[in-house]
């Protein structure tokens, strides 16, 4: 069904056959009363490559018959996955070239080559898999914008919540102590962390300094320009705060109206001349595909974040969430010029000095593309990386925060996740603290 959705298909009235000869993974699938036969063949071990190849085998047997039928192709081919670079790493661990594989899966050669790009720059990370990196959730937003699916709400509505929220973050930081072995990241995430007091910032940095950390990559997803502070900054700065992320979207002032923003690209730039000053690695956030954004529009934005030099820049494809405004009001994504506008990211970016460092991709993404981190060199973001690509446990605290444990000899996670809903967190809260220290506490 994802490559059916995938193809905008779901409507059509198929009927799939699916068995298995051997290593031979047999699909047919009979439409308009005619059936169409396809044969994945592969050695399998044990049922769980069983499961992984007649899963891949059903994917790329409705990729091909719906490409002949429409005539479509799509950059990642029959991959609808998140990480096509965890399934490289797979290939890799198993003595195989990926690159046969994604070939096999109708992966265009452009997109090979950048996994392949990417992998390159995790390798000295991957040398040092392994460890724990913290994620803290302050969901909170002056507005939300309309393709947000996050369980932010405008802080106008919730901010009656916050202090007992942060209290509940307090309570959750402290019984972190006793499962806590080598700390590589720390990352305040949002929402917009920014979009709370100074004073209340205050005391989650102070829960998390009383945790005695070592010296570490400290992220705060700062967000919006319209809620930066030099007090704000400063207190960041103070509490060893070293990476900071100013997210315009776009530096259009048209486009951050439609969206819901209520911020200007001169205030971008102050932002991000502002949080400069202080030292702070800086990431800036571009979408590619906002509506009523064509090509020329988002490379003025690409060329304003370039021009600013920042650390990192990540390029997100504009995809359709469940509980966004956008995607209730759109039933597809069809943007003109996205492939375009991905092409230019890459070209612009790599000359400008970047290297892709991690990327991943979501359902319902404009184009079949990807959302990518770029980084100059020796500034890739650790906690991206070990996150996105599940080589280090990662310990989050807070509303719609999910722990996971990786169990890398058995290849699989175990997951603690924490309640979307505010109030319904504030008032679980125990019950979160025990259930993280039953998954992490036989470390």
């Amino acid at each position: 069904m994802d490559v059916v959705r995938l193809f905008d298909c779901e409507d059509m009235d198929f009927t799939h056959y699916f068995y298995a000869e051997g290593d031979n993974y047999i699909n047919c699938i009979e439409y308009m009363g005619e059936a169409t036969r396809f044969c994945y063949t592969c050695p399998t071990h044990g049922d769980i490559e069983y499961k992984r190849y007649a899963k891949r085998s059903a994917k790329l047997a409705f990729y091909e018959f719906l490409s002949r039928l429409t005539g479509k192709t799509f950059p990642y081919g029959a991959l609808t996955g998140i990480r096509p670079t965890k399934l490289a790493y797979m290939e890799i661990a198993e003595g195989r070239d990926y690159k046969k594989l994604f070939d096999l899966m109708h992966v265009s050669p452009e997109n090979t080559e950048f996994v392949g790009r990417v992998i390159e720059v995790q390798r000295p990370f991957y040398a040092k898999k392994g460890g724990q990196e913290l994620f803290i959730s302050l969901p909170f937003c002056p507005t939300k914008c309309r393709y947000c699916s996050f369980i932010t709400a405008p802080i106008s509505s919730t901010k009656q919540y916050v202090d007992a929220y942060i209290s509940c973050l307090e309570r959750e930081i402290a019984s972190l102590r006793p499962i806590l072995r080598d700390v590589r990241s720390v990352y305040i995430g949002g929402g917009t962390p920014f979009a709370i007091e100074t004073q209340q910032l205050g005391r989650v940095y102070a829960a998390i300094n009383a945790l005695n950390l070592p010296d570490c990559e400290y992220t705060v997803e700062a967000g919006r320009p319209d809620v930066f502070t030099e007090e704000k900054l400063q207190l960041s700065k103070d509490y060893g705060v070293n990476r900071i992320c100013v997210n315009p979207q776009s530096f259009s002032d048209e486009t951050l109206k439609k969206i819901g923003r209520n911020h200007t690209a001169e205030q971008t730039l102050t932002a991000y001349y502002m949080a400069d000053k202080y030292g702070f690695d800086i990431n800036v956030d571009l979408i590619a595909g906002l509506e009523g954004e064509e090509v020329g529009d988002f490379e003025r934005s690409l060329d304003c974040a370039i021009g600013l030099k920042p650390a990192n820049i990540t390029v997100h494809t504009l995809s359709l969430k469940a509980g966004a405004r956008l995607k209730e009001e759109t039933r597809r994504l069809h943007v003109e010029g996205i492939g375009n506008m991905i092409a230019l990211s890459r070209r612009k970016l790599t000359q400008a000095g970047y290297e892709p460092y991690y990327m991943y991709r979501q359902k319902y993404q404009a184009g079949g593309h990807e959302n990518c981190g770029w980084a100059l060199p020796g500034k890739a973001c650790a906690y991206n990386i070990g996150v996105m690509e599940e080589i280090s446990y990662n310990i989050a605290v807070g509303a719609n925060a999910i722990s996971k444990r990786v169990f890398a000899q058995q290849n699989r996670i175990e997951r603690c996740a924490s309640p979307k809903d505010i109030p319904t967190y504030i008032a679980k809260c125990d019950k979160i603290i025990s259930d993280r220290l039953k998954l992490f506490g036989t470390q």
